[in-house]
């Protein structure tokens, strides 16, 4: 008997797992999509409700970004500061490779008044963000890795961004804008590849 009921009670935590982790995932869809729509505030409250309900939810198959991430760009986006350094540099510990978690931390550093250690960050991230779309063009260059940057804009914009860098001769201005679009570029890539397979002829 005893083994029955700890079968179910095991079954049953199974269960409420996975109905957290499938509302988890709906919040930070619908977070993402009021990010893209500029809903910042909005953002903020689906992205708390995931972190919340499922703290370790990771969102994407290529980006592959944890919820701490997401709620840490959409404190940054609506200005608190202090808070998304926190939450970002836990979603780092978490998965030391999100580079767009790397690239939003650099972008609070500067706004919190620490260039040297914003200007690292930034760097690394869209170093990391060049290097990730990169391997995806090449590595699935035979189907839908072809389709990821296709324009090479992003990259053209990052490539830019890192030689004003090196040169030392920095426009802030310019480069914390640049680095709050590509955050958000390098977010709406993987929808709009998937749009775009799903528009392709079937043969």
């Amino acid at each position: 008997m005893k083994v029955i009921y700890f079968l179910a009670g095991l079954s049953f935590s199974v269960w409420l797992a996975g109905c957290a982790t499938i509302r988890g995932g709906g919040d930070v869809d619908q977070g993402r999509q009021a990010l893209f729509e500029g809903n910042y505030k909005a953002a903020l409250g689906l992205f708390q409700d995931a972190a919340q309900v499922d703290p370790n939810y990771i969102y994407g198959t290529e980006l592959r970004e944890g919820v701490s991430s997401y709620l840490g760009r959409a404190q940054y986006l609506n200005g608190n500061y202090a808070q998304a350094r926190q939450t970002l540099e836990k979603a780092l510990s978490q998965h030391k490779g999100d580079n767009v978690a790397r690239l939003y931390l650099g972008l609070t550093l500067y706004r919190l008044g620490d260039q040297k250690a914003a200007l690292t960050n930034i760097q690394a991230g869209m170093n990391g963000i060049n290097n990730f779309l990169n391997y995806i063009n090449e590595t699935f260059r035979f189907s839908f890795g072809k389709d990821w940057d296709a324009s090479g804009g992003i990259r053209s914009g990052i490539k830019s961004d890192l030689a004003m860098i090196s040169s030392g001769n920095i426009d802030w201005k310019k480069l914390i804008a640049d680095g709050e679009s590509l955050g958000i570029r390098i977010e709406r890539e993987p929808d709009l590849v998937r749009l775009q397979e799903e528009d392709r002829p079937r043969r």
